[in-house]
């Protein structure tokens, strides 16, 4: 849904009904993730795309059908096939579970607000049950950057309050996924899925080191979506001159820094100054927050000398195994172009399990599915 955010926004703000078809499950390969929507106005106009072009006509249709017909939310599976080449299907071997409801903003005026925080940048979340009783399915949720205040179609009673709890845990994480709530106990008797986009704050990105690297490191790291701190103890290097893709650059210790500003499960920390007397205290607090990712520059003499260092300063084995250094994967890069691309590469495939492998050697699905945070909810 938020794929198409600004556009859905402007049909809420005019009061104008449309179908909104999302994918609601992946199996194998798929072009595109849980969450991604197509909508189609009572004029036919259409937006967004669930597939890269495989199914998108009989999707356009069924979205008609579900907005004409005014019936309650329909389920469509699209999967491969290799009978017909023009057949309905995923020509990359994937299936999708498609969720397909009619909107009516006069009726869920808290999407408006959502979709308002999610054009201004602003962290949101709307939840849709996609499995559960008839009378649930499609129900919407909408929870707003302080996470705190919650509105939607549901009645406030426990299933209200369980689809809320399940919004607040994803966007806490800054995640899109599903989440199962209900099937007994006190909050919510009947068993749920809920699928809850998630618009969050941009993940930090947190370089230190004034060099070169820093600088390409910080464009390639603003391409991929962070926001980008440039940290250094030398003022004359730490200018926003030399480092125009950065949201900020700081001139402080960069261990002191580090002490007070925000780190969380989304943060990648990148210690490009290879100086003991830079990298031992700055790494001694690093390896202990939550950052999702953390390396460091250095040859491999450098790294084991840092290890050492960094053991004697009382690290424990299991806290210098989240290290990641030397930065990087053997991409044999040897630019600060090519360095940043091998570092930017290594923070994704860290981020999403991948292997770093080329694909041609490696086997099963190309897309892999999110990691999904999937917590019931007694």
């Amino acid at each position: 849904m938020l794929n198409i955010a600004d556009v859905l926004h402007r049909w809420c703000r005019t009061a104008r009904p449309f179908a909104l078809a999302t994918v609601v499950d992946v199996t194998g390969s798929a072009p595109l993730p849980i969450g991604t929507s197509v909508a189609v106005d009572e004029a036919g106009n259409a937006v967004g795309s669930i597939s890269g072009g495989c199914v998108e006509g009989a999707v356009y249709e069924l979205c008609q059908q579900v907005l004409h017909d005014r019936g309650a939310p329909q389920r469509a599976w699209f999967g491969y096939s290799d009978d017909d080449a023009f057949a309905v299907g995923l020509t990359c071997g994937g299936e999708l579970d498609v969720l397909v409801q009619r909107i009516d903003p006069t009726q869920q005026p808290h999407l408006t607000a959502a979709l308002a925080e999610v054009t201004e940048g602003r962290p949101a979340a709307v939840a849709e049950i996609v499995d559960g009783p008839d009378h649930l399915l499609g129900a919407t949720l909408s929870i707003l950057g302080d996470g705190l205040a919650a509105q939607g179609t549901m009645d406030s009673g426990p299933v209200y309050r369980a689809v809320a709890d399940q919004a607040r845990a994803l966007m806490r994480m800054g995640r899109t996924g599903r989440a199962e709530a209900g099937g007994g106990g006190e909050a919510c008797l009947e068993p749920l899925s809920v699928l809850v986009h998630v618009h969050a704050a941009r993940p930090r990105m947190l370089i230190f080191g004034a060099v070169d690297f820093a600088a390409a490191l910080s464009e390639a790291g603003a391409f991929l979506g962070y926001r980008i701190t440039v940290c250094d103890a030398r003022p004359v290097f730490a200018t926003t001159a030399r480092f125009p893709h950065a949201d900020e650059v700081v001139t402080d210790w960069p261990h002191r820094y580090l002490e007070h500003t925000e780190v969380d499960e989304r943060t990648a920390i990148c210690v490009l100054t290879h100086d003991a007397k830079f990298d031992i205290p700055l790494l001694r607090l690093a390896l202990g927050t939550s950052a999702a990712y953390i390396g460091a520059m250095g040859s491999r003499r450098t790294h084991h000398k840092r290890l050492h260092l960094l053991r004697q300063a009382g690290l424990a084995e299991d806290q210098l195994a989240r290290l990641r250094s030397p930065i990087g994967l053997d991409l044999g890069a040897r630019t600060p172009q090519e360095t940043a691309v091998s570092i930017t590469a290594e923070i994704i495939a860290h981020t999403n399990r991948g292997t770093g492998l080329p694909l041609s050697v490696t086997s099963g699905p190309i897309h892999r599915p999110a990691v999904r945070e999937r917590a019931a909810m007694k």
